[in-house]
């Protein structure tokens, strides 16, 4: 065993310290950014949208009995969530002059199964690649304190190198602990942002097409 950490602390004191870990860390924190800018894409330009706004415009306009336009206004807004499931809702009341809350209902909730896993996919592995950044630092960290206490104790080592082996251990336990932790606490911030923003179109979601609902099979 000494005379593995030996060979080992050779090689980790000559490859900047720790590369193996840091470089793993460092393809974790891609990944984490390639999710992190495609979620907040979709989700806070692609889908997002002025729910308030945009409802009240279409209750107007379904009040006054202009159920053709309020299509027309979803249509073009369909690749933003709250659109794409209110115009499920308007054309199954159109389809009919004796539609019903459930059949109503039933279209909304059809597009609402669709809008939700779009809008929740990939934002989890944020939170995955933040727990495995620190858990490979943390790996790192350990490593490099046998390696420092292997130059300390170990034998077969000639002394004028345990001062460098030692060295080099505790560079490199510092240096994938503090990396690792760089890359999870921004990733568990970003996590925890779109995961808010997300929640957050879905409630009003819930809110604007029960009241949208309600107003249409009441005219009816």
């Amino acid at each position: 065993m000494d005379v593995f950490l030996s060979e080992f602390g050779k090689s980790f004191s000559t490859s900047d310290d720790a590369w193996f870990f840091m470089y793993t860390i460092a393809l974790f924190a891609a990944f984490a950014l390639a999710i992190a800018i495609e979620r907040f894409y979709y989700i806070m330009i692609r889908s997002n949208i002025n729910a308030d706004k945009f409802m009240a415009e279409i209750r107007k306009l379904v009040a006054g009995g202009n159920m053709d336009r309020a299509i027309a206004l979803c249509d073009k807004g369909k690749q933003k969530a709250l659109p794409f499931v209110v115009l499920r809702g308007l054309k199954r009341a159109i389809e009919s002059e004796a539609l019903d809350f459930r059949a109503i209902q039933n279209a909304v909730d059809e597009g609402t199964l669709e809008v939700i896993p779009k809008l929740q996919e990939r934002t989890n592995y944020l939170s995955m690649f933040a727990n495995v950044a620190t858990l490979t630092g943390l790996m790192g960290t350990i490593f490099g304190l046998i390696v420092a206490f292997n130059a300390v104790g170990g034998e077969g080592i000639p002394e004028a190198d345990k001062t460098r082996y030692l060295a080099a251990g505790i560079s490199a336990a510092m240096n994938t602990t503090i990396f690792g932790l760089m890359v999870a606490i921004p990733s568990l911030i970003v996590y925890t942002y779109l995961t808010n923003r997300t929640t957050k179109i879905i409630d009003e979601m819930d809110e604007h097409l029960v009241k949208l609902i309600n107003l249409i099979t009441g005219n009816r």
